[in-house]
């Protein structure tokens, strides 16, 4: 079976997940999969992430993170451009989210980065999520 979003798979299975509290969850691996988890571990939102191969097919494997009470870290996580409607910034342009609070995650000509990361750099560049 064939999946026509998978980066909004991937965010439904890190939510399903943290809400069933889950240690991890692990799901087909992309090179733009590993990088949005990348980025959602140097954000601290996520415990760790890992690449295994599982007879021959790789996969990606998202070890949670939660607080002391057991409450998942990641709040929130939105899917912001989709296949049937992509949503473009320009540097100047890119999304705070809840006020800085929050991270949007862009696919920019340097590769996927974060909202800091791309103001940092002056690059715009396409939406792909909010995570809070």
């Amino acid at each position: 079976m064939s999946c026509s979003d998978p980066i909004a798979d991937m965010l439904t299975r890190i939510r399903n997940a943290s809400k069933a509290g889950l240690p991890a969850v692990e799901m087909g691996h992309s090179r733009l999969k590993a990088e949005i988890a990348r980025i959602l571990k140097k954000e601290g939102y996520i415990a760790d992430s890992a690449d295994f191969d599982d007879d021959g097919k790789k996969g990606l494997r998202i070890t949670l993170k939660y607080d002391y009470n057991d409450k998942p870290i990641i709040q929130q996580l939105r899917r912001v451009s989709k296949p049937g409607l992509r949503r473009y910034v320009a540097a100047g342009d890119i999304p705070r989210v809840r006020g800085g609070i929050g991270t949007a995650v862009l696919s920019t000509s340097r590769g996927v980065m974060s909202d800091r990361e791309a103001r940092a750099a002056h690059v715009g560049g396409e939406v792909l999520c909010h995570v809070w």
